[in-house]
């Protein structure tokens, strides 16, 4: 997969997707004309800002959602990071971010994002830029016990754990995160009835 590719299916994806209110749609509309603007616009090479893959991930029963206490945030918010030149799709860079994240094995994604959000950051470039963030909802497979299965840390994360969904941390960023929950759980719902 070439860097052209991963740009043009990220094209394609924001091109398509529905965006389910005002807001979330002008934000497409910005990612559309960053993405038209700037050929490596997927890749963290690009310093003024580039396209980052996330996903929130709920267990089978749908009852409890994983997050990452994450080390430059400092609250507890969904997986997902940079794309890599490797990755074929959005998508593709969600699911292998929440993989690599969680220890994971099997997720299965939503069909197309269910959120978009920009936010400032210092990422691993070292330089302030900005993360224009996709969002997707996963779904683990489930366990014979119907509890939410096993998790490994990575060292990008301070702490990892399974919550209840009506049952957040404190320190939960609580702007972005009940939000993507309920979106992600709506989104997830119309694909699977």
């Amino acid at each position: 997969m070439t860097t052209a590719s991963l740009h043009a299916s990220a094209v394609a994806c924001l091109r398509s997707w529905a965006a389910p209110d005002a807001d979330q749609d002008a934000l497409r509309h910005t990612y559309l004309a960053f993405l038209d603007a700037a050929p490596e616009a997927c890749l963290r090479r690009s310093e003024p800002g580039h396209l980052t893959a996330s996903a929130i991930v709920f267990d089978a029963t749908l009852t409890h959602v994983l997050l990452t206490l994450h080390p430059r945030v400092g609250k507890w918010i969904q997986l997902g990071g940079h794309c890599e030149e490797s990755d074929e799709t959005l998508a593709g860079a969600a699911a292998r971010e929440a993989r690599e994240e969680s220890g994971v094995p099997d997720l299965r994604l939503t069909s197309a994002p269910v959120h978009l959000h920009t936010h400032p950051i210092t990422c691993s470039l070292g330089v302030p830029t900005r993360h224009l963030d996709v969002r997707f909802a996963a779904v683990a497979r489930p366990t014979e016990d119907d509890r939410p299965p096993a998790i490994v840390r990575s060292d990008e994360s301070v702490d990892l754990a399974w919550w209840p969904i009506d049952d957040l941390p404190p320190d939960t960023d609580t702007v972005d995160v009940p939000v993507l929950i309920d979106r992600g759980l709506a989104a997830w719902r119309r694909e699977t009835t």
